[in-house]
């Protein structure tokens, strides 16, 4: 039995949550064989529990045999997690979230990270922040041999190999199958996609600006800026088409704006997508 997560009871609850939850969050998980979102949430907590290693610990209660805490902490539905430290109720949710949701919602109530518990996927984030790529894909390629069915270990190597345009391996990580991490997945092929439009942007910028209405022109510099992950420049100019003239090639500007928003989505753009939906919205009313 794992260290980090384990099963409870009413009888339990004291040693094995109360007294760690004094030094460490603990995750109390109230579940339910017959609830099928439970079958999706538990196994996801589970991993994490393991991958975070300590920065948490995983509390799990069958609400079925288990009654008494459950009603003790309000619950209504299942899945339910309730996050106790230092004798406090300090978060929870309900119902199953996507892993990245989850991810979030962890490194809110968990433990800094400190260099003995950095999970490899950290250790490869902060070694990319410090301009370090390819010790970071190092990094991932060690923890991926060691747990091969992890999808996000897989997914963080993608992603730094598009930002370092070796889009041929990136194209191979990510033809494989994705059913934990299909989201993620979706995004960074989108992504894939727009780095095949790699262009020099000099020439399509003084073509456009001999001739500002043409949107063809326009629409290519877009896909260009993209490449390069210039997002705000590629959505201004995909905008700039819808402005003046949404009907273009049948609404190819919008079009050109929903595959940004797919290739965008995730924490790291949420503020820029939002932006550009905005004013897309504005555009077409």
């Amino acid at each position: 039995m794992s260290s980090f997560a384990f099963d409870i009871s009413l009888e339990e609850f004291e040693a094995k949550v109360l007294l760690p939850a004094e030094t460490v969050p603990v995750l109390v998980d109230f579940w339910a064989p017959w609830c099928e979102p439970c079958k999706v949430l538990k196994p996801l907590l589970e991993k994490l529990a393991e991958e975070y290693a300590g920065r948490f610990l995983l509390a799990k209660v069958n609400a079925d045999e288990n009654p008494e805490l459950a009603q003790h902490f309000g619950v209504r539905s299942i899945p339910s997690v309730k996050v106790l430290f230092q004798g406090q109720l300090v978060d929870e949710f309900n119902g199953a979230l996507p892993e990245s949701q989850l991810r979030a919602f962890i490194d809110r109530v968990a433990l800094p990270a400190g260099p003995a518990t950095a999970s490899p996927r950290e250790q490869a984030a902060a070694l990319a922040a410090e301009g370090q790529p390819e010790a970071a894909l190092a990094t991932l390629a060690e923890a991926s041999r060691h747990a091969p069915n992890d999808e996000a270990i897989r997914l963080d190597a993608a992603e730094l190999l598009i930002g370092l345009s070796r889009n041929d391996e990136a194209q191979q990580l990510l033809a494989a199958e994705y059913a934990q991490e299909s989201d993620r997945a979706a995004t960074l092929r989108a992504r894939l996609a727009l780095a095949a439009g790699s262009a020099d942007t000099a020439p399509l910028e003084a073509k456009l600006a001999a001739n500002p209405d043409d949107h063809a022109t326009r629409l290519e510099l877009a896909r260009a800026y993209a490449a390069q992950n210039r997002f705000r420049e590629a959505l201004e100019a995909a905008l700039e088409v819808v402005r003046r003239d949404r009907f273009f090639d049948e609404g190819a500007g919008r079009k050109a704006l929903l595959q940004l928003f797919e290739a965008l989505a995730g924490e790291q753009h949420d503020d820029l997508v939002r932006e550009y939906r905005r004013k897309l919205s504005a555009a077409l009313n």
